[in-house]
């Protein structure tokens, strides 16, 4: 593993200078620790995502909140040492007076806990944390992992997303976003400066735990499996679509979706719908589970065709595992997938176009779906190990806390 470049801004590339990081031990109590909060709008973000950051801030001897809606992973984070405070909180829509309860509720827990350094992720915890934050002097640090629905939309909403971004983050010394067009987009509608604005690879892989799998054996029917929350906006419905398109020439192709319906966010498709799918189209449901690893293996392609992305999770792990990604052509998406090298990308919001990405796959040759696998993998080798990530979070806490100076190893100087 290597680390990042010592530069208060990581380059688009996330150039790395050698180096190994590693989780330092705890430092000697004659040394300050931090208490460190974490905010999201769900336990199981943290758990899924942020596990990396947090167990290495918990191994170098800090101490770490998080403030979340409960689930059932908080258990988890208590057993790894975390403190776990339940935040009640509105994740859908935008109702003035929920969500000025949800800044209030904020405010109240960094009054009481008076963390040293907040790390902010989701659209509602980094806007109305931010403002309560800077109520306090508290400093904190946003990671905009993807725009949202909201920001998305056009009209009065997007504008009202936009000058509350603005307003939230406008005094921030660093913030967190995790694809180049992201913050360039932030950057240029002056929502954030350039002097603020970080470059994260996603959250990083784990490139151990999400190891090279041996492609399928030859017999195998061919497997596309879309990893994602059953959303309207991950391209759910064209994915459907595709498998129609491509089974009609390819019988025997299985189209897999793994992931939860019923979620809590306005774009959700409810379960009665996927039976439905699975007797009219074919589509073979998996339910949820706790460890993805052993279906990325037994697929042949991993597909998401969603409508904007930070950076996927579910295409950097098939990437570190060695399969060909088929993806919508999107921010976020554009930054795993190399068109013709790891994979296809496709029109986003189109079926068809989807359906073309696929049927294109089938026609190759086991030999370059292969290629295709080692390439990715070999692209999150170079550039998404989580190592980075760790080392750019403790680089941006030394920055907001420079009395509490950390260094790449996480040693409190």
């Amino acid at each position: 593993m290597t680390e990042l470049a010592s530069a208060p801004n990581v380059s688009a590339d996330f150039a790395a200078s050698p180096g190994e990081p590693r989780l330092s031990p705890c430092v000697q109590s004659a040394q300050p620790k931090m208490h460190i909060l974490a905010t999201v709008n769900a336990a199981w973000n943290i758990w899924n995502f942020r596990r990396p950051v947090i167990a290495a801030l918990l191994a170098e001897g800090h101490s770490v909140t998080v403030l979340a809606p409960e689930d059932e992973t908080a258990g988890r984070l208590k057993e790894i040492g975390c403190r776990f405070i339940a935040l009640e909180m509105d994740q859908k829509g935008l109702d003035p007076m929920r969500d000025l309860a949800l800044l209030r509720r904020l405010r109240a827990a960094f009054r009481e806990h008076r963390p040293d350094v907040i790390l902010s992720y989701t659209v509602k915890n980094n806007i109305y944390g931010a403002i309560a934050a800077r109520s306090l002097g508290i400093p904190f640090i946003p990671n905009v992992s993807g725009l949202g629905t909201a920001f998305l939309s056009e009209g009065w909403l997007q504008w009202l997303v936009e000058r509350l971004y603005g307003a939230a983050f406008r005094r921030l010394p660093v913030v967190f976003f995790q694809n180049d067009e992201d913050r360039d987009l932030f950057v240029a509608r002056r929502l954030v400066r350039e002097d603020q604005a970080r470059l994260l690879p996603g959250s990083g892989i784990d490139l151990d735990h999400f190891a090279a799998a041996d492609f399928p054996t030859q017999n195998a029917p061919p497997t596309f499996l879309m990893i994602a929350r059953l959303l309207r906006d991950k391209g759910i419905y064209e994915f459907i679509e595709a498998a129609r398109l491509v089974r009609a020439r390819h019988p025997n192709a299985r189209f897999q979706l793994l992931g939860a319906t019923d979620t809590q966010n306005r774009t959700a498709i409810d379960r009665d719908t996927v039976a439905a799918w699975q007797q009219s189209h074919g589509i073979e449901y998996l339910g949820t589970c706790d460890d993805v690893r052993p279906h990325i293996a037994r697929a042949h392609c991993i597909v998401l065709p969603s409508y904007r992305e930070g950076a996927p999770r579910t295409l950097i792990e098939a990437a570190s595992m060695a399969r060909p990604l088929v993806a919508s052509d999107v921010p976020g998406c554009r930054s795993v997938v190399e068109h013709g090298s790891t994979g296809f990308l496709c029109k986003a919001r189109c079926g068809e176009s989807l359906a073309e990405a696929c049927l294109g796959f089938l026609d190759l040759p086991r030999d370059t779906h292969i290629a295709f696998g080692q390439a990715g993998r070999e692209k999150m080798q170079r550039e998404f190990d989580q190592a980075r990530v760790i080392t750019a979070y403790r680089q941006a806490i030394g920055d907001v806390l420079p009395e509490i100076a950390m260094d790449a190893e996480g040693e409190v100087s």
